[in-house]
C-alpha cells in the first residue's frame, strides 16, 4: 500500500507546520471630539487676537514705539548680564556647597546645609533689600588680622556698585538652589561607575571629569535650564537693591512718564518671551546632546496611508485564543 507524499506549502514546508495566512483590512481609529475639541480651542484662541487687537487700553502703537526704543534695548542687554553672571557665579558655588554636602566631614556638611536652610528659606526680594542697606551695616571693608589696624580698607560705597549689589546677591540666592540640584546629578549616578574608574587607574579628578560629571549633566541640565529661565525673570526684583536699569524697573520709569503702563508692561513681556524661548532652545540642544544613548527607545513610525492597506497576518496573531497554546 503506497502513502500519499505529505502535502507541502508555498514555503516548502509541510501544512503541518507552515502557518495559515489571512488578510485583513486595518482601520485607522478615528477620535471625532479630538476634532472638535481642537476647533474649539482655535476659535477660542482667535476670539482673543481679535478682540485684543481691538482694545484701546492696549495701546499697541505705543507698543511698536517703545519696542525698539534705545533705553529698552540697554536695559534689555543689562538683563541678560544680570542673568548670565548671576548664573555663573551660582553654578559654581552651588558646586563647592553640593561637594561640601556630600563630604564625610561633618563641619563641612554642615555649614553647607545652614547656608541652604538660610538663603532657601528667605525670599530673594528681602536677600536683595539687605545687600541694598549692605553700606549701613558695614561702612567700609577691611583685610588685615581681626582685632588689628587693617592692611587695606575701602569704603563699601565705593568698592561696590548696586550692579555688583545685585549679581552678588542674585547669586548667592541661586547658589543654594544649585547645590541641591548639583547634588541629586551626582546622586544619580551609580557608585559602581566611580569604582569602575578607580579599577582602571583613574584618578578621583579624572573619574569625575570622565565618568561621573558626564553621566550627572543628563540630571542637571533641565533643571539648570528652568533655573536660567528663572533667573531672567527673577532680575525684575532688583530694583529692591535699588537697581534701575534692568528691563521691568527701565519700562516701569518710562511707564511713569507717559502715565501709560500697559504697552510698557506688553514690551517688557515681549523682551523677557525673546530670550527665555532662545533659551528653552539652548537647552533642548543640551539635553539632546547629554542624554545620548539613554533616551526613549526608538520607535517604528508607520505612514498614515498605510492603515487603510491589507495585511498578512498568522492566525494565532490575529486571535489571541487560536495558535499553538505553551
Amino acid at each position: 500500500m503506497t502513502q500519499n507524499p505529505e502535502r507541502r506549502g508555498s514555503a516548502g514546508m509541510p501544512d503541518s507546520v507552515a502557518p495559515d495566512f489571512v488578510s485583513i483590512r486595518a482601520v485607522k481609529l478615528r477620535h471625532p471630539w479630538r476634532w472638535v475639541i481642537g476647533v474649539v480651542l482655535l476659535l477660542l484662541v482667535a476670539l482673543v487676537i481679535i478682540d485684543a487687537a481691538q482694545r484701546e487700553a492696549f495701546d499697541w502703537p505705543s507698543v511698536g514705539k517703545y519696542m525698539f526704543d534705545r533705553r529698552v534695548s540697554l536695559a534689555a542687554l543689562t538683563t541678560l548680564e544680570l542673568t548670565v553672571s548671576s548664573m555663573v557665579i551660582g553654578i559654581v558655588l552651588g558646586i563647592v556647597l553640593a561637594v561640601m554636602r556630600l563630604s564625610p566631614n561633618p563641619i563641612l556638611k554642615s555649614i553647607s546645609w545652614f547656608y541652604l536652610w538660610i538663603f532657601r528659606g528667605t525670599p530673594v526680594y528681602v536677600q536683595l533689600v539687605f545687600w541694598g542697606l549692605i553700606a549701613v551695616i558695614y561702612n567700609t571693608i577691611d583685610i588685615g588680622i581681626p582685632f588689628q589696624q587693617p592692611w587695606i580698607s575701602w569704603e563699601t560705597k565705593a568698592a561696590l556698585s548696586t550692579f555688583a549689589l545685585a549679581i552678588i546677591g542674585l547669586a548667592l540666592n541661586e547658589a543654594a538652589y544649585m547645590a541641591e540640584i548639583v547634588r541629586a546629578g551626582l546622586l544619580a549616578v551609580d557608585a559602581g561607575q566611580d569604582e569602575a574608574a578607580r579599577a582602571l587607574g583613574m584618578t578621583w579628578f579624572q573619574s569625575m571629569r570622565r565618568v561621573i560629571i558626564p553621566q550627572s549633566m543628563r540630571v542637571i541640565i533641565p533643571p539648570t535650564g528652568n533655573e536660567v529661565i528663572s533667573m531672567l525673570k527673577t532680575t525684575s526684583l532688583v530694583t529692591a537693591v535699588p537697581f534701575t536699569l534692568d528691563l521691568y524697573t527701565r519700562t516701569r520709569d518710562i511707564a511713569a512718564e507717559t502715565f501709560n503702563p500697559i504697552p510698557l508692561l506688553i514690551v517688557a513681556s515681549v523682551w523677557y518671551l525673546f530670550f527665555t524661548s532662545i533659551l528653552m532652545i539652548g537647552q533642548f540642544f543640551l539635553e539632546k546632546r547629554f542624554a545620548r544613548g539613554v533616551g526613549e527607545l526608538g520607535r517604528i513610525k508607520i505612514p498614515s496611508s498605510r492603515f487603510a492597506g491589507t495585511a498578512a497576518v498568522s492566525p494565532s496573531l490575529a486571535d489571541p485564543d487560536s495558535g499553538d497554546k505553551r
